[in-house]
């Protein structure tokens, strides 16, 4: 088993002090996504069944919001490297397991803190389920292709 060393460094306490802000943007971002709807099983399925749009505008939105912060990466040179992607084969499986357990829930992982926090919960236990499966994959990874 292994031990984790206390933080002795100036940045590990300079990140330890920040962790409340980071908690709070959390909390934040979780109310966020409550109240506009975006944890909502009912939205989740009517944009996977293509009914609604509301879902897939929220997303253009995000575009939208990120398309000039890249702009201004590259403006300033920051490089970002491509990723290598191989086959695919590892990003089919992974997205496929991703939406299956999307579909199945009603939600992806990220608003599953925040259904709980708005009484939902039942989703305790895909959030478990969800740290289980974090926990086998790094115990298995040693051992999967990459």
């Amino acid at each position: 088993m292994t031990t984790v060393a206390p933080i002795t460094t100036t940045a590990g306490r300079a990140r330890e002090r920040r962790l409340p802000a980071y908690l709070l943007a959390g909390v934040a971002f979780g109310i966020v996504l409550t109240k506009g709807e975006l944890v909502s099983w009912f939205r989740i399925q009517e944009a996977l069944r293509f009914k609604g749009l509301y879902l897939y505008e929220v997303f253009a939105s995000a575009l939208a919001v990120a398309a000039p912060g890249f702009a201004l990466l590259k403006r300033r040179g920051t490089v970002l490297p491509p990723k290598a992607l191989g086959r695919g084969v590892r990003y089919a499986a992974g997205g496929a397991a991703f939406g299956l357990g999307w579909g199945i829930v009603g939600a992806c992982p990220g608003p599953l803190f925040a259904l709980v926090g708005a009484g939902v919960g039942v989703m305790a236990v895909t959030i478990v389920a969800a740290l289980a499966g974090t926990w086998t994959y790094g115990y298995l990874r040693p051992r999967l292709p990459h």
